[in-house]
């Protein structure tokens, strides 16, 4: 039936669930066994199988239609999975008091950047900025210098020691957060100086990135991270952290194993970008669209998440709203460009615009 009904060439509207398509996983699914759907209307709640890229030809457009179930049973069941939406964000920010001042919201460290990818540090800084850091500084090479003042002349420099790379950092004690990866190169000085920095900074950081490849060639470096550090991979830096996957839900399991075992949250970035916790808990995210496959949306990515930390958000928080503003800004940004257009500098420029719409 299934293969009639595909090679029908009729639109076909699945309802609540494609034939043939398990709702979680389906790495043992006969692929010609499924309908292929142009759109599906599922009920009141989406299935965790749409939200896998693999099996994007089955489901088509999908859209949840509320059925009238009741909200309070389903908000009381005890399930690993969850879908994020605006309202979960707005409990928890704080808004700005009269007497706050730039101390009030902390001081983000920025390690980013290389020879030829100054842009990685420039985007992260000016999103850290935007999201709201009260002080920020880019530890950067001698050669980014000039590009770095003069692009985001909010934010302060650190230069390294090296004019290629980053080979050293001497005090961190005075930063309410530290991200490092966008840009960064995988010299072998820099895995060094990487090493040092999680052997003597306490509190969570943010890895992304070459830190994260970095990661990927040491993985007993992963054992010294402090507890609830938040790492953000693509899908091929989590097969490189993890072991190459099969199937958008083996490769979300090997994510919450490495959570786990690592204490650590993990932002993994995709369509609907998932940030998993260390109890193994799954967030996935309701924003964005397909004109961020674009580089340096990541590197926006990290500096929100390293903005929100840095003043003195939760790292499950500090990602969870850097991870749905940083989609928003995208959807707010393609009503006035068109998705092929979008870069990653246009996110930056509606990170205020997402912040206003969600929290005030």
């Amino acid at each position: 039936m299934a293969k009639h009904i595909n090679a029908s060439g009729a639109r076909v509207i699945s309802v609540d669930l494609p034939s043939g398509l398990f709702a979680e996983d389906n790495t043992k699914n006969i692929p010609e066994n499924i309908i292929k759907a142009d759109y599906t209307f599922t009920f009141q709640l989406p299935k965790l199988a749409f939200l896998f890229p693999e099996n994007e030809p089955y489901i088509g457009e999908w859209h949840v239609l509320d059925i009238g179930l009741d909200q309070d049973y389903i908000n009381r069941q005890d399930t690993p999975w969850h879908f994020m939406v605006q309202q979960d964000l707005k409990p928890f920010f704080k808004h700005r008091k009269k007497f706050d001042h730039k101390g009030t919201f902390g001081h983000a460290l920025l390690i980013a950047g290389s020879f030829g990818k100054s842009g990685a540090a420039v985007l992260a800084a000016k999103a850290a900025l935007r999201t709201g850091t009260g002080l920020l500084t880019a530890h950067i090479p001698g050669c980014n210098y000039e590009i770095q003042q003069s692009s985001v002349p909010e934010g302060m420099v650190s230069v390294d020691e090296d004019p290629s790379y980053f080979s050293a950092i001497r005090d961190i004690s005075n930063y309410s957060a530290i991200a490092v990866g966008p840009g960064l190169g995988k010299e072998k000085q820099t895995q060094n100086a990487l090493k040092v920095l999680i052997q003597n900074y306490s509190r969570p950081l943010i890895f992304d990135a070459d830190a994260l490849n970095i990661f990927a060639e040491n993985p007993t470096w992963l054992s010294f991270l402090p507890p609830n550090c938040i790492l953000t991979p693509h899908a091929g830096e989590m097969d490189r952290l993890a072991g190459k996957s099969s199937s958008g839900w083996e490769r979300l399991e090997k994510a919450r194993d490495l959570s786990f075992r690592f204490k650590c949250n993990i932002v993994l970035k995709g369509a609907h970008t998932a940030i998993i916790t260390p109890d193994k808990q799954v967030i996935f995210n309701s924003t964005g669209n397909p004109g961020m496959a674009t580089g340096g949306t990541g590197d926006v990515l990290t500096g929100m998440i390293l903005g929100f930390l840095a003043q003195g958000y939760s790292p499950m928080f500090s990602a969870m709203a850097a991870v749905y503003l940083h989609g928003l800004a995208a959807d707010l940004a393609i009503r006035r460009i068109p998705a092929e257009s979008l870069l990653a500098g246009d996110i930056v420029n509606f990170i205020d615009k997402a912040i206003r719409k969600v929290f005030y």
